[in-house]
């Protein structure tokens, strides 16, 4: 007999998706040339991410750029740290302009931004952004003088800044009065809550400052960044509620490997569900031998993950079991999805829509049927002791069935033939 339903539960009513929340920040833009990105309101949420080469090789420097900017990277910020490293920058952007890579270049800058800035007019020039740190422009009044002096560059030469805070370079003399403040408190807080209040205060007051220096508050994207997922979530909960800046998302040092991946799609993903965050990166320590994409391979997945873009066609693979005791479809699903990957580049322009592409490689009949029907395209191999047939689906009909030791090369082929019919009509229509 089926139990009855909880009494907060009407079956008669439709159970909806959950959806991530609408963000609620202007809309800033990042130009270089012909090529804008906007950011904030209803652009979509942009991925960033960082080269990690010596800024003076300016052949290395383009050449990563390129790397990172064809793996998806929208934005790819560079070290400005020396006037070798100043001079060299107008000479990367007119390598990346002579290899056609049109990224926006934003420019890091700590400690001696304001001198590089004004002493390096082409640098400030070539550069579509500049980030700012205002735990590392300074202390006291050249705190002031040398603040101002790179808000005046990014205002003369109209480029927008992101005033990025971090944890590990907070202002010291805000977070030593606010725990000054806090002492003097009947009932003090903890000092978490205290360092928490000091990022969003040297965020938010850093940016007025700026507006107050003539900067448009569209020109203004803010970060507050930390490396604990709970505190990044608590601070960026904050930060929201108390501005419409855009915001850019990251936390910082995430770590190596699977620790890495796994705490940035954590914390960006509850921040990005309610609508929290404009822009992001994924801040991962690559491992020996890793390239530096692959930061920008988890930030695409992450915002494919929550439905917020596609960027590659998905390829569901069940994780197999002692059914699945033959590597096939596991091979098969590796192969797929790293053809799909290394063609994107050209299939962009291509078969337009190609992205949103749904294929399924299951290992056995349990789920195999059922998966593939719901993808575009979908292929279920035999299992252990199952009839030596893989049937394939095609929107959601059974098409046919593959046997013999060519299946795999079939399946590659059937699903090239599928992308031209489908998408490659809509290029042909243009």
């Amino acid at each position: 007999m089926t139990a009855p339903l909880p009494d907060d539960c009407d079956d008669a009513q439709p159970i909806t998706p959950v959806l991530p929340a609408a963000r609620r920040s202007r809309q800033a833009r990042v130009v270089w040339g012909d090529q804008v990105v906007t950011v904030g309101g209803d652009a979509p949420v942009r991925v960033q991410s960082m080269t990690n080469t010596d800024t003076v090789d300016v052949i290395e420097t383009a050449i990563q750029v390129k790397e990172l900017a064809q793996a998806g990277s929208e934005l790819v910020r560079i070290t400005v740290n020396t006037p070798e490293a100043a001079k060299a920058v107008p000479a990367i952007r007119e390598q990346l302009d002579r290899m056609g890579v049109a990224v926006p270049l934003i420019g890091d800058f700590h400690y001696n931004g304001h001198t590089l800035l004004t002493e390096y007019p082409d640098c400030a020039a070539a550069l579509s952004k500049y980030r700012i740190n205002p735990g590392n422009v300074g202390k006291g009044q050249k705190r002031d003088r040398q603040f101002a002096q790179m808000i005046e560059a990014a205002c003369r030469h109209d480029k927008p800044v992101r005033i990025g805070v971090n944890w590990g370079s907070l202002d010291q003399e805000l977070l030593a009065r606010l725990m000054d403040d806090n002492a003097r408190r009947a009932e003090p807080w903890d000092a978490k809550p205290v360092m928490y209040q000091a990022l969003v205060q040297s965020a938010l007051q850093s940016a007025d400052w700026a507006q107050e220096l003539g900067m448009s508050p569209d020109q203004i994207i803010i970060s507050c960044k930390v490396s604990g997922v709970q505190d990044l979530i608590t601070v960026y909960q904050a930060l929201a509620r108390r501005c419409d800046y855009p915001l850019h998302l990251g936390l910082t040092e995430a770590g190596m490997g699977t620790k890495g991946t796994v705490a940035s799609a954590v914390a960006l993903g509850q921040l990005l569900q309610q609508g929290i965050g404009d822009t992001i990166r994924v801040s991962l320590t690559p491992q020996p031998g890793e390239p530096r994409t692959q930061e920008v391979v988890v930030a695409l997945e992450i915002l494919q993950a929550l439905g917020l873009r596609n960027f590659n066609p998905s390829v569901t693979a069940c994780p197999g079991c002692g059914r699945t005791t033959s590597t096939t479809f596991q091979e098969l699903a590796k192969q797929i999805d790293d053809h799909l990957r290394a063609m994107m580049p050209v299939w962009k322009s291509k078969y337009p829509g190609v992205e949103n592409l749904k294929l399924a490689v299951m290992g056995c009949i349990v789920n195999g049927p059922g998966e593939s029907k719901h993808a575009d395209i979908g292929i279920s191999l035999p299992g252990t002791g199952e009839a030596p047939a893989a049937p394939v689906f095609i929107d959601g009909q059974k098409a046919m069935t593959l046997r013999g030791e060519g299946i795999a090369q079939e399946f590659h082929r059937i699903v090239e033939n599928y992308i031209e019919r489908r998408f490659g009509s809509a290029t042909a229509s243009t």
